[in-house]
């Protein structure tokens, strides 16, 4: 079917609607265009779906890559970066900690060197309960505690060197730490070897007893300051003495150490006792960082 002239005068957009309504040929070059348009339109459109379609069926067989679980991250931070990062800053502050305990170590020995020697303790020379000449060189490389006092003591003597006792009886069991428990006379006039030998074997066996002349005596007393004075005597010529009541601690180098009056109960005294020995031990061997110290550090003044 042609389409006249009647339809000339019509508009382009009506011959375009009646064409693809009533499938006419059209006549007029505004309608021929137009088909060639929406031919070409149409076209478009199909291949755009068709194209779409097979998008949509590659997208749907792609395999999406595989997410590593957070442990296997290769990422720049990560569970072996990090545990890396923890060892070593553990390891750094490790190290800072022991340069600091041994420089505080090494603080105290300077300070030691420097104020030269200890105001309490020295050289004593006394006899033993055999009557042997003993020295105080003779108990260097031990540890020792001096407890000054006299075998006519009522009650305050007797007390103190049975906590002496108790206090080396836990340390060797407990502890496995030996250390010699020394009694030296204050009254030399009364207290002879075999009167203070038998004295001290009644509160341990491990008690070691001295006295000697006035002389000796009070040289020993002299050294670690001890206060001694014989009272007035009774019908009897018995007599008290009065004389500091303190327990002596002597490092193996034989250098005072610390002392413990009557309000020190057993565990106070055995606890810095260790304390002393373990601090002792480590300024004689502080490990082999101290290889990395300098080998002579500043002395400070106290």
């Amino acid at each position: 079917m042609v389409i006249g002239s009647e339809f000339a005068g019509l508009d382009c957009g009506l011959c375009y609607y009646y064409i693809f309504c009533n499938h006419v040929k059209p006549t007029c070059g505004m309608s021929k265009l137009l088909i060639r348009r929406w031919t070409t339109l149409q076209r478009n459109y199909r291949e755009l779906e068709k194209s779409i379609h097979t998008s949509s069926v590659k997208y749907d067989k792609l395999e999406l890559p595989k997410r590593l679980p957070f442990w296997k991250n290769k990422g720049p931070i990560n569970w072996k970066s990090f545990g890396i990062t923890c060892g070593i800053g553990a390891g750094l502050l490790t190290y800072v900690a022991y340069l600091k305990h041994v420089k505080n170590l090494r603080i105290d020995q300077e300070r030691k060197r420097a104020l030269g020697k200890a105001s309490l303790g020295g050289s004593f020379e006394l006899v033993n309960s055999e009557g042997k000449t003993v020295k105080s060189d003779d108990f260097l490389g031990h540890w020792t505690m001096i407890y000054f006092g006299f075998t006519h003591c009522p009650d305050i003597c007797p007390d103190e060197l049975e906590k002496m006792a108790a206090v080396i009886d836990e340390l060797e069991n407990k502890h496995e730490l030996i250390v010699k428990p020394i009694f030296i006379s204050v009254d030399p006039d009364r207290d002879t070897p075999t009167v203070v030998g038998k004295y001290v074997k009644e509160f341990s066996d491990k008690f070691i007893g001295l006295t000697g002349t006035k002389e000796q005596v009070a040289q020993a007393c002299k050294a670690y300051r001890v206060y001694f004075s014989s009272g007035p005597k009774d019908e009897d010529n018995d007599y008290i003495v009065d004389h500091t009541i303190i327990m002596y601690l002597v490092g193996p180098d034989g250098a005072f150490i610390d002392y413990y009056g009557q309000t020190a109960n057993v565990e106070q005294i055995a606890a810095s006792i260790l304390f002393h020995t373990e601090k002792q031990k480590a300024l004689n061997n502080p490990g082999w960082f101290s290889s990395l110290l300098p080998s002579k550090p500043a002395i400070v003044s106290a």
